[in-house]
């Protein structure tokens, strides 16, 4: 099942994000479950994320999502989990 999460990150965070890239990119490498991810931009500025994610549920993309570095953080204002059917690509 592809599951999308697409994350907002809360006003004036950049700074977060930068701190918890690193943890963010190796917490995607470790769990091999990332199908497709990327920031989101508004102005060349990152503003958020969308994670295409490849698992069993969507329990398993809401414990994959509580277990990121970026939710550890504190990051985000928004998180939407929603099923995604690849047609394209």
């Amino acid at each position: 099942m592809l599951i999308a999460l697409i994350a907002r990150d809360k006003h004036g965070a950049l700074q977060t994000r930068k701190d918890n890239r690193a943890a963010h990119l190796a917490y995607i490498e470790e769990t091999g479950v990332v199908f497709q991810a990327g920031p989101l931009i508004n102005d060349g500025e990152m503003i958020g994320s969308l994670v295409v994610l490849e698992v069993e549920d969507m329990a398993a993309a809401e414990q994959w999502a509580a277990n990121d570095p970026y939710a550890k953080a504190d990051l985000f204002d928004s998180v939407e989990l929603i099923e995604w059917k690849k047609v394209v690509g």
